[in-house]
């Protein structure tokens, strides 16, 4: 780890969204808490942790799709506790010497970072304390590591339906992408009320209750964030159905429609 990072209280008084979505995945990272808010989503939609798991595929996928394409700087914002594999194993299994950053502004994923930097020889890797709220720090950090005169892979993976509109979602993506040059790509997975409305509107009043706020955006206010780019075959779609054939299947998720959306786009 080559830089220094703040030390910050974990506030176990509230559930939180990245120690919620280690519980769906089996892990130990949370607390009482989060497992309690988590068995209150469960019983509105027992495919959650099958969502988690899902959205957590999409990722591999698309990592080793870039990958795949000569993409060799990653970005990942928004990060959640490590869950190997992590996305600097899928694209330095593809190229080894692949550069990536980690961000994320939770201080439990800062107390396993160094999970998150045993990468390639060949690679570096490195994890910045900072919110996506705050998108000059995320670019200061980042340009450390990274080189902004060649592409870089965007991903910010299940992260923007806890950013409302009123709090610049849309503005918070753009300064991210107008600092990487042509040839960048944005990968972004979100979650939707459009296939499970009554479910999902219920899950927003229970986490505002305990203080996590989600905003749940169409299909159509997803595709915004896109705007400028040029997606990348099949486009906008629910997260499994992307790309499957790089990736092994996730058990459940042929039960119905994952509720949400996943797509990769270019920077021209």
């Amino acid at each position: 780890m080559t830089g220094q990072h703040p030390t910050t209280e974990i506030d176990t008084s509230k559930p939180h969204p990245a120690r919620m979505y280690d519980w769906y995945l089996g892990g130990k990272d949370n607390y009482p808490v989060d497992e309690a808010m988590g068995r209150q989503m469960l019983a509105l939609d027992p495919r959650v942790p099958v969502m988690a798991r899902v959205n957590r595929a999409f990722m591999h996928r698309a990592t080793r799709w870039l990958a795949g394409q000569g993409i060799r700087q990653f970005l990942d914002v928004g990060t959640g506790i490590p869950t190997e594999p992590n996305l600097h194993q899928v694209a330095q299994e593809t190229v080894p010497d692949a550069r990536v950053v980690y961000c994320d502004n939770d201080p439990i994923v800062l107390a396993h970072a160094a999970a998150l930097l045993r990468g390639t020889p060949e690679g570096e890797t490195e994890y910045l304390q900072a919110d996506v709220r705050d998108p000059d720090a995320v670019l200061e950090g980042a340009r450390k590591i990274l080189d902004f005169d060649r592409p870089v892979a965007l991903s910010l993976i299940a992260l923007l339906h806890f950013v409302p509109d009123e709090d610049g979602a849309h503005d918070l993506v753009r300064r991210l992408l107008d600092a990487l040059p042509s040839g960048s790509h944005l990968v972004m997975s979100h979650a939707t009320a459009d296939f499970t409305p009554e479910e999902s509107r219920a899950a927003t009043d229970r986490l505002r209750a305990a203080g996590v706020t989600l905003a749940l955006r169409s299909r159509e206010e997803f595709t915004r964030f896109f705007t400028g780019l040029d997606l990348v075959a099949p486009g906008v779609e629910v997260p499994h159905r992307w790309h499957p054939e790089l990736g092994e299947p996730v058990p459940g998720q042929e039960d119905g429609v994952i509720p949400g959306y996943g797509a990769v786009a270019r920077k021209p």
